[in-house]
């Protein structure tokens, strides 16, 4: 099996699943379910547990960041680059509430793939209503 297909199936084998292959302490943390993976996109699926909520018992904003840093991190790795990348900045705005218990699923993307820079969107849905609650831009450079 050729490395491009290595870093995809690694994500694959897990589809149904909770995600325990991440080197991510945090997203162990946040227990995502993969629901699809492809190269450069992303379906994880979350339920909101009440550590993960802000005093007005809704979904932390912090923790919408950390989802959506993490499923573009996560997103870059099935691309199966030669260099590492990270998160250079992140852009989010913040359109719904989620509740303790709701599931919510981040779906990711690459927009733009440049030499030094990659911009990746992940956007965090309350499946049950079709609602986009978040979304969220980032670029990630290229580390030498």
């Amino acid at each position: 099996m050729n490395e491009i297909n290595a870093h995809l199936a690694a994500i694959q084998q897990e589809i149904g699943k909770e995600f325990s292959n991440s080197p991510s302490p945090f997203a162990h943390w946040l227990k995502p379910i993969v629901r699809s993976a492809e190269a450069g996109a992303l379906i994880f699926e979350y339920r909101i547990r009440k550590d993960m909520t802000n005093p007005m018992q809704v979904l932390h904003g912090g923790v919408s960041a950390g989802i959506i840093d993490d499923v573009i991190g996560a997103t870059v790795f099935t691309m199966n680059l030669s260099h590492h990348y990270t998160t250079i900045n992140n852009y989010i705005d913040y359109f719904a509430p989620a509740h303790e218990g709701d599931i919510i699923e981040a779906r990711s993307s690459v927009v733009k793939r440049g030499k030094q820079i990659i911009n990746l969107q992940c956007e965090l849905w309350l499946p049950i209503k079709n609602r986009l609650i978040v979304r969220g831009y980032s670029n990630m450079i290229r580390l030498e």
